[in-house]
């Protein structure tokens, strides 16, 4: 939660190539105080079922900028092997034009999201997801 000297991130992850949260990814917090200062690792998490981190730290007093890092590649692995394709996506697969997924379907094995914060403010991220792309936005 923010304060008046504080801003506060939230973040969640929808897989849009499967239309569902993507559990279960790594992600951590970092915080600098100005452009020129080093990433100070805040904290650890990993999204819930509804792909949400609910657990994300405070940022501390004078933060300029947060990074969030979600690590990606141990979601696609995972999912592309507890999923087993039939004969008929397989194929459909096959005559796209699309490149073909590496062992562990993510061609960003990991996202870094970089972005400025103001005092007071609160900040939701959320990242949409699919194993060639991704984009983020400010929430709400």
């Amino acid at each position: 939660m923010s304060t008046e000297s504080t801003a506060s991130v939230s973040t969640h992850i929808l897989d849009t190539s499967v239309g569902r949260p993507a559990a279960s990814v790594a992600v951590s917090l970092s915080a600098r105080s100005g452009a020129r200062e080093q990433w100070v690792v805040l904290g650890r998490s990993a999204t819930d079922t509804d792909g949400r981190c609910r657990d994300l730290p405070a940022l501390p007093e004078g933060t300029t900028h947060v990074r969030l890092d979600f690590e990606t590649e141990a979601y696609f692995h995972t999912r592309n092997h507890s999923h087993s394709h039939s004969q008929n996506q397989n194929q459909a697969e096959a005559q796209q034009d699309a490149p073909a997924p590496r062992d562990s379907g993510a061609f960003f094995p990991e996202v870094a999201i970089t972005f400025a914060v103001t005092p007071g403010e609160h900040y939701h991220v959320p990242l949409l997801l699919n194993p060639f792309g991704y984009s983020v936005y400010r929430g709400s």
